[in-house]
């Protein structure tokens, strides 16, 4: 693995799936100082850097100060194969002066990772703590703007909840299939085709990126038939388990000729019940507040409240 020096002392390389434990450790001191708390753990770490669509040996940049602490972290990765590129730079408090730098070198990644799938722009998203004002007058000075919003909701739990009755005709199954992976990821690349930041994936690439993911669990994905066609599906995962013990909806999706017939209502209630069966205090979600579904306001019918604001920051170069 390639190392390169400073004359100020900093050293550069290329992360592993070892460095997972020190860029968690450097995540969470940067967010306790902005939110006032760790909100990635572990494991979200690691699913980071096993993503299939990261390129450990171009896509990230470790620094280490001459004491060999981590002082910065940054990376941007690729959706798909669109134009599309998610990116971060995380400094240390001790070390401001290595941030102009990696927001140039993740800038300039980006634009070479959508060349490379033979697009002439890249789209740079960002996302920002809507507390971090440091960090988005940076990203303001650098020509992002505010794109749209991400709410993460939550749902308590104080003990059992009920399944709520099976609408007239709706048939559920659980993704420990094949054939009932192929239909979740057909409704949701469906059902998500106008929605921000939306990059079309084929099933292996799907596929692929849940199942690397420490996360994941197929028993968790359940797809609701109409009269045996697949017609919603919602993905829960374990990513806030070992935190704070809830699940997690990561995603809801109804095929556009089935929305307000109450299926959306019926899987989230649905997820609640079976989060409560396995013993979770609360289920979260994020949901997009500029979403061309009414989705936020039935969130907000069912008892979720609004715990944390992310603003995604945009700039196409």
């Amino acid at each position: 693995m390639t190392t390169t020096a400073s004359a100020d002392g900093y050293t550069t390389r290329r992360p592993s799936a070892d460095d997972a434990r020190e860029i968690h450790e450097l995540i969470s001191l940067c967010d306790t100082q902005v939110i006032g708390k760790a909100d990635m753990t572990l494991d979200d770490v690691a699913d980071q850097l096993n993503d299939p669509a990261f390129d450990l040996e171009a896509d990230g940049w470790l620094v280490h100060d001459s004491s060999g602490r981590l002082v910065a972290w940054a990376w941007a990765c690729r959706k798909g194969t669109s134009d599309n590129v998610d990116i971060d730079v995380v400094v240390h408090p001790d070390a401001p002066g290595l941030t102009g730098g990696l927001w140039d070198t993740v800038t300039e990644r980006a634009g070479r990772l959508t060349g490379e799938l033979g697009h002439e722009r890249a789209v740079l998203d960002i996302g920002l703590y809507r507390e971090d004002s440091g960090k988005r007058a940076i990203a303001a000075a650098r020509g992002f703007t505010p794109a749209t919003s991400f709410i993460r909701l939550r749902a308590d739990h104080g003990g059992p909840v009920p399944h709520p009755d099976l609408p007239p005709g709706i048939t559920l199954r659980d993704g420990l299939t094949e054939e009932v992976r192929r239909h979740g990821h057909a409704v949701q690349q469906a059902g998500f085709a106008d929605h921000f930041g939306f990059a079309p994936m084929g099933y292996d690439e799907w596929y692929g990126e849940l199942d690397s993911s420490a996360s994941n669990d197929w028993a968790q994905l359940v797809v609701a038939y109409a009269d045996g066609e697949p017609v919603a599906m919602l993905l829960g995962t374990n990513a806030f388990l070992g935190d704070e013990n809830c699940g997690y909806v990561r995603r809801l999706a109804v095929l556009r000729e089935f929305r307000g017939r109450g299926l959306g209502r019926f899987l989230l209630r649905h997820a609640f019940a079976e989060d409560a069966r396995r013993g979770r205090v609360g289920t979260y979600l994020h949901v997009d507040a500029n979403n061309s579904t009414p989705a936020l306001d039935l969130y907000l019918s069912v008892g979720m409240r609004q715990v944390l604001a992310i603003d995604v920051w945009r700039c196409t170069v």
